[in-house]
């Protein structure tokens, strides 16, 4: 479960299913009409985006003249087109208009789940795009079929097919596009001529090419194939549903229910069958790859190294606390292990993206093994490690091989500031900050490592992009996004609210940060409080010195106060703070969000009978489970798309924290939500999308229910049509509108105690 709420705009909305009397009756007036220069909600989901105009996906061309981007419509802030910047000259044009050449069609449903799984579901127009190595050509999907798209503004359609296109890419080379259809792996010559299958044993359980549910959803893995730099062989993922449950789902809309058996795999249930093949770029000279004896594996990422000579897989075992790294004879199929992560006892292993094969077979790879992330070199059966401390590598940036220098983002300076930093292979552990304080930053670079895209924001600036040399030296801006002038936000900037940060201590001496964003305060008023939470683990931290959006400046002129705390169980404080949630579900993030109360109750402009706690997906079962564990403490709660009982979520995610059901049964048994829905006496309103494929309906009804059966009061609204990210047009502001009116009748308005 990554979040879909890693602030407050992403929950946004559609129509509206069911409500209490109450919701129904109540005045959308309620929400304090906006002054001059204050926000209103149809103003903070509208066009253009009040945080600027934001490039997305952006890369260099392979000859580095070129900066190509996504970039979203001013009067459609989630309709992308493809757009080119001249490195040379700052000129910027429009290479693929999204509604000039796609032709509207509705996506796949093996494609809307995909989009659902990178978080991208509400995008529409073009949401990928990959250069060809020649630097000519730009492989463009779009509505379901692929284009080649030349940079005088040609676009030719490459395909035009029913089913769609799933994971094309450009091969290394240039030789191919390939792409999977109909569940299995196909490639056309990229100079043209016809599209030929690799696989054909693909259909009804059985997939080639693709990355099963929980890969996508959990793993962070979106493809299931992989070509050798040298396009000789492609290593393909085959998976097999069969031993996977059918989870009837009902796909609730405005106009009516589509029903699907969708392949869940629930915590202690069997998951996908996957093996791994490599094979010629015709689909001949299989070989299967040996992944171990035992079935009941996840296959975590796959590489190859630089010269094509051999695969690395990264093989997971079931209960996530082994990490196998398996060398691979692409002729053979035969393995060997590298190396194997172990684990502590009472904790699992992390997956990670941060690692590099280097030309001479060496690796440089992030673990976990100090106790807090940082970067190793495996080199001849040794390892060094290139960083350590008490903080944490968050990504591997770049290597520059010939230099011999690498380049890494983490938080060496400050947890709620994520740098980019400079270190030289050679001595270790004497790492070069590159970007300015004050920001929390990300970045990418070119294959060549020559520049940087550096993206940053900081609580009153919305994200900036720049490009930068290997020093850290900005060279130009890409988008300087400056509030002024013409910058949607400027209009608002003089009622923007600082936020201000702090510490607390947990009940075992662990540091909380939290952040809090108050109205111009008043001498003697007390102000009630949008108490925000996420408190999941395998997450971002929620507090850091990075734009939160308007949405939270919204509440402010509200008349709330906005606070958040990252409680322990959270990511990116290293394991002995995170490892805590392990078989607790439920109680230390509970207990560390109470500590956040408790603070807020002692500061005099705060109204303790009046502090209102929100949350969506882990942070939608945390609100209820605050109101369980700690009735009387939070004058109401939001709870959007909850889990409410984790045998309901999947296997990957819940039993690397929980446990496996069928052995830990105790651990399920204590931290779902359903059995203590009685002990709720404070107002609740319970929001779910009725069309939700990650966290399904059942987890409200199922819930709903126990309250109702209990004759334990609530209130609900359920949005048709609507997944785990409930949000478009129009949808946002109802269901901001809904969740201010009732925690403006529950809270804000009131009688003072």
């Amino acid at each position: 479960m990554r979040a879909w709420v890693l602030g407050l705009a992403l929950a946004s909305v559609g129509t509206a299913a069911m409500m209490s009397e109450q919701v129904q009756a109540a005045d959308r007036s309620a929400i304090v009409p906006a002054k001059q220069g204050e926000l209103t909600l149809g103003r903070v989901f509208g066009n253009p985006d009040l945080s600027g105009s934001q490039p997305r996906g952006l890369r260099l061309s392979p000859d580095g003249t070129l900066l190509t981007f996504l970039r979203a419509r001013a009067d459609e802030r989630e309709r992308l087109d493809l757009w080119a910047r001249d490195t040379r000259t700052g000129a910027e044009r429009m290479l693929v208009d999204s509604k000039a050449v796609g032709t509207g069609a509705e996506l796949s449903e093996a494609e809307k789940m995909q989009r659902e799984r990178a978080r991208i579901g509400g995008s529409k127009g073009i949401v990928t795009y990959d250069w060809a190595p020649d630097g000519k050509t730009i492989l463009v999907p779009l509505d379901g079929d692929l284009y080649l798209a030349t940079l005088d503004g040609q676009v030719r359609r490459l395909t035009n097919t029913a089913g769609g296109e799933l994971n094309p890419v450009v091969s290394p080379r240039g030789g191919f596009v390939s792409f999977v259809r109909d569940q299995n792996l196909w490639a056309v010559p990229l100079g043209g001529g016809e599209a030929r299958p690799l696989t054909t044993e693909g259909r009804g359980t059985v997939h080639f090419g693709e990355a099963e549910f929980v890969a996508q959803e959990e793993m962070h893995r979106f493809t299931g194939y992989w070509w050798s730099p040298d396009e000789r062989f492609v290593a393909v993922e085959r998976f097999d549903e069969a031993p996977v449950q059918v989870a009837v789902r009902a796909a609730i809309g405005a106009t009516g229910t589509k029903v699907y058996e969708q392949r869940y795999p629930g915590a202690g249930t069997p998951n996908a069958l996957v093996d791994l093949y490599v094979m010629r770029p015709d689909g001949s000279g299989k070989v299967k790859v040996d992944l171990g004896s035992d079935p009941d594996i996840y296959l975590a990422r796959v590489d190859w190294l630089p010269d094509g000579s051999a695969l690395l897989v990264q093989r997971q075992s079931r209960d996530q606390k082994t990490l196998d790294m398996l060398r691979v004879d692409p002729a053979t199929g035969k393995s060997t292990v590298l190396f194997t992560e172990k684990s502590g006892e009472r904790s699992w292993l992390n997956l990670s993206d941060a690692y590099h094969v280097m030309k001479d077979g060496s690796l440089v790879w992030r673990s976990e093994r100090s106790g807090f992330g940082h970067l190793y070199r495996y080199k001849g059966g040794k390892w060094t490690a290139l960083t350590k401390g008490d903080w944490v590598v968050t990504n591997l940036v770049g290597v520059d091989e010939g230099r011999g220098r690498l380049y890494f983002t983490g938080t060496k300076d400050d947890v709620l500031e994520q740098h980019l930093y400079a270190l030289d292979l050679n001595k270790p552990g004497s790492a070069t900050r590159l970007t300015e304080r004050g920001y929390t930053n990300a970045a990418s670079m070119d294959d060549g490592a020559s520049r940087f895209i550096i993206s940053r924001s900081g609580p009153r600036q919305p994200t900036q992009v720049y490009l930068a040399d290997t020093t850290g030296k900005r060279l130009e801006w890409i988008n300087e996004n400056a509030v002024a002038g013409a910058h949607p936000y400027a209009p608002y900037l003089a009622s923007h609210q600082d936020t201000t940060f702090g510490t607390l201590k947990a009940k075992d001496g662990s540091v909380l940060h939290w952040e809090m964003i108050t109205p111009p305060l008043e001498p003697g008023k007390k102000y009630p409080v949008f108490f925000q939470h996420y408190g999941g683990p395998g997450t971002g931290q929620q507090v850091t010195r990075g734009w939160q959006g308007a949405l939270p400046q919204f509440l402010v002129d509200q008349g709330y106060i906005f606070f958040q705390i990252d409680n322990r169980g959270s990511y990116n404080r290293g394991k002995a703070f995170e490892d805590q949630i392990y078989h607790a579900m439920g109680t230390v993030e509970v207990e560390d969000q109470l500590t956040g109360a408790e603070y807020l109750k002692t500061l005099p402009f705060v109204d303790a009978n009046k502090i209102a706690t929100y949350g969506w997906s882990y942070g939608g079962y945390m609100s209820i489970k605050m109101l369980e564990k700690t009735p009387g403490v939070y004058a109401a709660a939001v709870s959007g798309a909850p889990v409410t009982d984790w045998q309901l979520y999947d296997t990957h995610y819940t039993e690397r924290y929980l446990g496996d059901p069928r052995t830990d049964p105790q651990s399920y048994a204590v931290s779902q939500a359903v059995s203590e829905a009685a002990k709720i006496k404070d107002p609740l309103l319970l929001i779910h999308g009725m069309a939700d494929d990650n966290v399904f309906l059942d987890n409200a009804t199922v819930f709903a229910t126990e309250m109702q059966k209990t004759d334990t009061p609530f209130e609900m609204m359920f949005y048709p049509g609507q997944t785990h990210r409930v949000g478009g047009p129009g949808v946002s502001e109802h269901l901001w509108t809904t969740i201010l009116n009732f925690l403006d009748r529950e809270v804000k308005q009131k009688p003072a105690k």
